[in-house]
């Protein structure tokens, strides 16, 4: 059981710093772009140090187009919260919307 929950949680770990290094910065847009990138890749290090176990564990119970598919879901949360909380940001009805119909392909993705 381990092996199918283990990716999921280093795959939320690793989307909550993949977020902050990607858009993170928009928050700060004073600061000078090269710093940005350098402060981006710093944080994007601690992603990859998530990414490339849940990865690893994942492939032993899932295929390749279902971990790609749970990364993107998390994504998607992971990005709504941290744009309300972080950037102030509203979902609307049609993100909601748009994200549902990324949640109802997944579904078919997981079919045998």
């Amino acid at each position: 059981m381990w092996s199918h929950i283990a990716p999921i949680l280093l795959l939320v770990g690793s989307n909550v710093f993949m977020t902050f290094a990607w858009y993170g910065h928009l928050k700060f847009t004073n600061r000078p772009l090269l710093l940005v990138i350098l402060v981006s890749w710093g944080i994007a290090f601690f992603e990859y140090c998530l990414q490339v176990p849940a990865n690893r564990i994942g492939y032993a119970v899932y295929n390749p187009a279902q971990l790609k598919t749970i990364q993107e879901i998390i994504t998607l949360i992971v990005f709504m919260a941290f744009s309300v909380f972080w950037l102030g940001a509203s979902i609307k009805w049609n993100h909601l919307l748009g994200f549902a119909l990324i949640v109802v392909a997944a579904f078919f993705i997981f079919l045998d």
